[in-house]
């Protein structure tokens, strides 16, 4: 299967009361345990790319290892996706460069020119069979160039949803609902708890129309255990109740980002492969075990909080 862009993929989500999920990758190791487990449990699933991972790995090199995943695993559906574009001309060279679906983040613009610049980009990319997903509101915390302080950050107004989908025309809108970046979403103590009202609202709003939820991790504790015991300090590092992405998912959420989860999951294996081997050099010795501890977390989350194994 060549790589698709998400509009089918939402409407079957939004009528089916699940979500698709979109993992950022950076190298061969989490694309492979990604779509190894979309595979084995026939999910769709948004491969995303943001900023950061294009200068880290090259554009080349993430595009052909999509490329290698869709030919070692052709029964699922997968589309490429931009994360967090900063400008037009970030997203006119991925639509360009191969991708099917790009995120224009005009969230720290006025109300106005978040519209013209989506615009820009919408006209663009419709006119080369590319969909967008556009953003109202501003999540806190740190996602690789993407950082907002919690003073700046800002819930989605309901009352200009309808008025920025249809000036722009995207085919999806990221919101802020209470979910943050990076892997210090709440502080201890607190309660975490997502605006379901807003939600709904926006739904009401725009029946049919497809939600994205982006900075919405679990930050699996075992992993930040893993990680705090093997000389790591990541003290309070909390994330979204899952219980509540999956009723976020049941709604109209159609797409759930999970941005930190996996490199928890990477940096905790490879810290204690290390500590229990400490003589141990070889990189695919490391890695072997930190691309399985991806994949069964994958799995995890298709299964248990988006809802969308054997969707595909």
């Amino acid at each position: 299967m060549a790589l698709v862009t998400s509009a089918e993929m939402f409407k079957k989500a939004y009528e089916g009361g699940y979500a698709i999920g979109a993992f950022n990758v950076n190298n061969m190791e989490i694309v492979q345990g990604i779509t190894e487990a979309c595979k084995e449990e026939k999910a769709p699933v948004i491969l995303q790319v943001s900023k950061g991972a294009r200068a880290y790995a090259n554009h080349t090199y993430l595009v052909k290892l999509v490329e290698a995943a869709i030919i070692e695993c052709p029964e699922i559906p997968v589309v490429l996706h931009l994360d967090h574009g900063p400008d037009f001309e970030t997203c006119k060279s991925c639509i360009d460069g191969g991708f099917t679906s790009v995120m224009i983040d005009g969230s720290s613009h006025s109300f106005k020119d978040n519209i013209e610049l989506t615009k820009k980009v919408v006209e663009y990319a419709h006119a080369h069979g590319v969909v967008v997903e556009g953003e109202l509101g501003t999540l806190a915390g740190i996602e690789d160039e993407v950082v907002v302080s919690a003073e700046d950050s800002s819930y989605t107004r309901p009352e200009e949803v309808e008025e920025f989908v249809a000036k722009t025309g995207v085919d999806s809108l990221a919101i802020a609902i209470g979910t943050s970046h990076g892997a210090y979403k709440f502080k201890p103590g607190t309660k975490p708890q997502l605006r379901f009202d807003i939600l709904e609202d926006i739904s009401k709003r725009l029946p049919g129309f497809p939600i994205v939820l982006h900075g919405s991790s679990s930050v699996p504790q075992n992993y930040v255990q893993m990680i705090n015991e093997n000389g790591g300090q990541m003290p309070g590092a909390i994330g979204v109740p899952e219980e509540q992405l999956r009723q976020a998912a049941s709604l109209a959420v159609c797409k759930i980002n999970i941005d930190s989860d996996l490199r928890l999951a990477m940096t905790g294996t490879v810290r204690k492969f290390f500590n229990d081997n400490p003589a141990k050099f070889d990189p695919r010795e490391y890695l072997k075990p930190a691309r399985a501890n991806i994949k069964e977390l994958v799995r995890h989350k298709l299964i248990n909080v988006l809802g969308c194994n054997g969707k595909a």
